[in-house]
């Protein structure tokens, strides 16, 4: 005879890895809130510039990929840190109905002054380095299986 199946709502929420994502993003927020204020971004800004960091001058379709992001979500903040002067967004000239992303030379020099925010984020996590790197990798399998699940839908 199978093992029965144990109740899901006796624990509560602590059983839910859903609820541990999204309670440890809260987390996450409240740590980098300080880090970023001294930065003048939002989380979604430091996240495109940290994009543009490793690799400058993408698309807006690049871009949005790797944030997950919607363009009438993206375009906004890409806007914002346009006026900021981290950024400009150009046509691209071998296609027009692509825009491009690069960094000014003020946004190339944030990355300087943000260098401390991966190690404060380090620091208040308590963990070492190569365990945070360990669970970043067990959380983006999840998220790729997830999508993946939900890709076999039908819609």
């Amino acid at each position: 005879m199978p093992a029965a199946r144990p109740e899901p709502f006796a624990n509560g929420l602590n059983p839910f890895i859903c609820f541990a994502v999204y309670s440890a993003n809260l987390a996450f927020s409240r740590v980098y809130k300080p880090f970023l204020d001294a930065l003048g971004l939002t989380y979604p800004q430091y996240l495109a510039l940290v994009s543009l960091w490793a690799e400058d001058d993408q698309t807006v379709g690049q871009l949005g990929e790797k944030l997950f992001l919607e363009s009438n979500t993206l375009t906004p903040l890409l806007k914002r840190l346009e006026a900021l002067g981290h950024i400009e967004r150009n046509r691209d000239p071998a296609d027009e109905r692509q825009v491009r992303v690069r960094l000014t030379a003020k946004g190339k020099a944030l990355r300087e002054q943000a260098r401390c925010v991966p190690e404060g984020i380090l620091e208040a996590s308590g963990m070492k380095l190569d365990a945070l790197h360990e669970l970043s990798s067990q959380i983006t399998a999840l998220r790729e299986r997830l999508l993946a699940a939900d890709a076999k839908k039908p819609r």
